[in-house]
């Protein structure tokens, strides 16, 4: 665990400045000012136990850092932060609902807060103190969070994952764009495997990656899990199509993709194992902050995912969202801290500490200084636009949530690639599966 103060804040101030942050006793005067006129007042003696997912650009986490540094000192709150894996952060936030304990706040992805929605603090006004201040939530930001006209958390961003390449290998492989549909993309990624220069995507039980990029193709073929009225609809033509494109693609990729992590495409790319993957622009901001990777920061480039069959964009970005508990002895503290991460003066130096890693939900942030301060950032931008929720066409709420945690696409997609079944007997585990949840 992490306990910022004051003192540290100012201690730091040097190394934020490098970040593009307001820092030291700036930040600090902005965050006394804003306590004193806020619509919530933290409680005399309040504590707070946040849980968030772990970092992958340092300069995000020193910008967060520095936010709780402020609120504790402008407010009072003691701050207790701790970070965790993509793949923990929703086991350990269902040990605290159920428990009643251990957290006050857990920041997580895809529709957490739709996992407990009867044991999170109702954040009504929170939402809509930052939506008429910041021209409204994008669309699949506001489904991630509500239910019915409840808002069970906020969408504080978008993690936009693209497709990251090296030019000189598309180059090579006879492309001099990034192919924009997905029989141009299949036949990329045979050239690139030809060439000795191969693409690769996880097809483990990564939350971020391979949930994006499976639900991806499922949705570009038009297949999806359930229909608009939650009947279970995974059982088709339209996902045996998405199967076996999937296939012809794994048999291009680099080996191993199967028992892949949120990391692992990252650091085959950077040594110079892996050319062509899907990814937030973590890779291309490690390359940039190591010296020795001048030549292949230099050779990445970012492009939109390809469009399937059904003709226009199925993307499923990754979504960020923060709950509070409904037990946490200190809801007014927490309510202060979400809507004090989400006001300009912070969002959009946390947004330049993460130099593209993450995306707005709110529209007045699509102006941001970070989309234009590297041509290579703009692709990123458009995340929280393009995305669908994580329900796809069906319903966002606890069953949607469910079956993105327990990765039924993802297993079903990575049974039939590596062998385990056959394309019927894929998609009737993944039908049986879903059966359990949608009852």
């Amino acid at each position: 665990m992490q306990d910022f103060s004051r003192r540290s804040l100012l201690q730091g101030g040097t190394a934020l400045a490098a970040t593009g942050m307001l820092t030291g006793p700036a930040l600090f005067d902005f965050a006394k000012a804003w306590a004193q006129s806020a619509p919530w007042k933290a409680e005399p003696g309040a504590k707070l136990t946040v849980m968030r997912w772990k970092r992958f650009v340092p300069q995000e986490d020193d910008a967060f850092n520095a936010m709780v540094a402020a609120f504790k000192a402008a407010t009072g709150t003691e701050m207790n932060v701790f970070s965790e894996s993509f793949e923990d952060v929703q086991p350990k936030a269902s040990v605290a609902a159920n428990t009643g304990s251990g957290l006050d706040l857990a920041w997580g992805l895809h529709t957490l807060p739709q996992l407990f929605p009867t044991k999170v603090l109702k954040m009504n006004d929170v939402a809509d103190y930052l939506g008429k201040k910041y021209g409204g939530w994008t669309d699949a930001a506001a489904k991630t969070c509500k239910l019915g006209n409840d808002w069970l958390g906020i969408p504080v961003a978008t993690n936009g994952g693209y497709m990251t390449y090296r030019k000189s290998a598309l180059d090579k492989a006879g492309f001099k764009e990034f192919p924009k549909d997905f029989p141009g993309f299949l036949e990329m990624c045979k050239a690139l495997k030809a060439n000795n220069t191969p693409a690769g995507f996880a097809l483990g039980h990564a939350s971020g990656d391979g949930n994006s990029w499976l639900h991806w193709v499922l949705w570009g073929h038009g297949a999806y899990t359930v229909d608009q009225n939650d009947k279970i609809i995974i059982n088709s033509p339209e996902t045996a199509k998405a199967l076996e494109y999937t296939k012809a693609l794994y048999d291009s990729f680099i080996p191993g993709t199967a028992s892949w992590n949120d990391s692992s495409n990252n650091k085959a790319f950077l040594a110079g194992e892996l050319y062509c993957t899907a990814n937030g622009i973590s890779i291309y901001v490690a390359a940039k902050t190591d010296a020795s990777k001048k030549e292949l920061t230099a050779d990445t480039y970012h492009a939109l995912w390809p469009v399937g069959p059904v003709g226009k964009p199925t993307e499923l970005q990754l979504a960020l969202p923060i709950l509070a508990f409904n037990f946490t002895k200190y809801p007014n503290a927490a309510k202060a801290f979400v809507a004090f991460m989400l006001e300009k003066e912070n969002y959009e130096k946390w947004l330049d500490g993460a130099q593209g890693y993450l995306t707005q939900t709110l529209n007045a942030y699509e102006s941001a200084p970070i989309w234009t301060a590297d041509p290579k950032n703009a692709v990123f931008s458009q995340a929280s636009k393009r995305t669908l929720p994580a329900s796809g066409i069906g319903t966002v709420g606890e069953k949607a949530a469910t079956a993105i945690a327990d990765f039924i696409v993802v297993d079903m997609f990575a049974n039939y690639c590596t062998g385990a079944k056959d394309v019927k007997g894929a998609m009737a585990e993944a039908e049986r599966q879903l059966k359990r949840i949608y009852r």
